[in-house]
């Protein structure tokens, strides 16, 4: 690790143990779980257990009153070892909570933060099937009644929401505002009229739930408004801003599993009398990726760093998002090829590590969305 990339004593003491918890609790159910596209729930109960799920909650609440950055530090560090078990912690602590800390009001952060600390799964409902890149063209309806307001429409790609019991939904107040009408909520998985729709089978990241989530005539009382009515877009752009991180920490730890994992076999696996890593083909091919690995942590941490500091930090997430998608694609197709057939087999963890890739590109904001707010930020 360069000086630029040292952490302080507790966050590399805090990496160290998320990465020995990944390797001793993760890494021995990761093919069942892949292939079972189920998440274990005792693992899950695990990650509450040792505060993964409530990062940066305050200690009154439950949660570990930690930094930003040592949220960014457990998504890769789990990650290099399951990216789906990394996502499902980001999802938590980059969206949900994030949500609660900075336009939660006192008594929703005192009703929720204890849950979301303990045991309680939340998911981030702003997809739909017409407003994907496009996110401010949801037609989730919310309809003001009485004291709250009824909630209609349907939600898609909703990460954690198999497990999730809360729910931070967007739906339109009024049509006629266009964007300006979009209002956050905080649902309740008891409510009536929610419920769970088709699970995703996917190409990778398997066992993290990807559902529909279905809402029909459901009411929220009016303080389980999050924010101001008609703020909701701004919400989903500074929330969606931090998350991009968190997917650069899950791609970066990806990519530098898959990496690890190559160097390994390369270690191993013999040619022509002598081991693959002896060819200097192999190691300039190892030394390439490694230097894209690196580049891409620093991209990572500097964004997360500028974060926890309140500092402008929206193009550099976007950056650190875009380049660390393209690292673990690569270093995820290049490390494959250094096993040989093997490679292509559920032998060995290489093909996983492939599938997983590709999602980096194009959720929280596809690439082409990244390049976008880079262009837009450059000027």
């Amino acid at each position: 690790m360069t000086a630029l990339t040292a952490l302080s004593e507790d966050e590399l003491i805090f990496q160290r143990e998320i990465e020995t918890f990944a390797r001793q609790r993760i890494a021995p159910l990761v093919m069942a779980m892949d292939a079972e596209e189920l998440f274990d729930r005792d693992l899950l109960a695990e990650f509450f257990s040792i505060g993964l799920m409530g990062i940066e909650i305050p200690a009154k609440y439950g949660g570990a009153e930690g930094s930003f950055f040592m949220a960014i530090l457990a998504v890769e560090a789990l990650s290099k070892i399951d990216p789906s078990a990394g996502v499902i912690v980001d999802v938590q602590n980059t969206l949900v909570n994030n949500v609660l800390k900075h336009w939660g009001t006192d008594a929703q952060q005192q009703r929720y933060y204890p849950m979301l600390a303990k045991d309680t799964v939340g998911c981030y409902c702003l997809t739909e099937e017409s407003s994907g890149s496009d996110a401010f063209a949801l037609q989730c309806k919310a309809t003001a009644i009485g004291d709250g307001y009824l909630l209609n429409g349907k939600k898609l790609f909703i990460t954690n929401a198999n497990e999730a019991n809360i729910f931070i939904v967007f739906a339109n107040t009024d049509f006629s505002q266009g964007y300006r009408g979009i209002t956050s909520f905080i649902v309740e998985r008891s409510n009536d009229g929610l419920r769970i729709g088709k699970k995703e089978s996917k190409l990778g990241i398997r066992s993290s739930s990807t559902c529909e989530v279905i809402l029909e005539d459901v009411k929220v009382p009016a303080t389980n408004v999050v924010g101001q009515v008609g703020k909701g877009y701004k919400i989903a752009i500074n929330t969606l801003n931090e998350g991009r991180i968190g997917i650069a920490a899950q791609m970066l730890g990806l990519a530098a599993g898959a990496l690890a994992g190559a160097m390994a076999y390369s270690d191993e696996r013999q040619q022509f009398g002598k081991t693959i890593s002896s060819f200097q083909a192999v190691q300039f091919k190892i030394a390439e990726l490694a230097t894209a690995i690196e580049a891409a942590r620093l991209m990572t941490y500097n964004a997360a760093r500028l974060r926890d500091q309140d500092l402008p930090f929206t193009k550099e997430a976007a950056m650190a998002k875009l380049f660390a998608s393209q690292v673990a694609e690569k270093v995820a197709s290049q490390a494959l090829e250094l096993y040989g057939g093997y490679g292509f087999t559920k032998e060995f963890p290489a093909e996983k590590y492939y599938r997983d890739a590709k999602i980096g590109k194009i959720y929280e904001g596809t690439s082409n969305m990244q390049l976008a707010a880079i262009y837009k930020l450059l000027k």
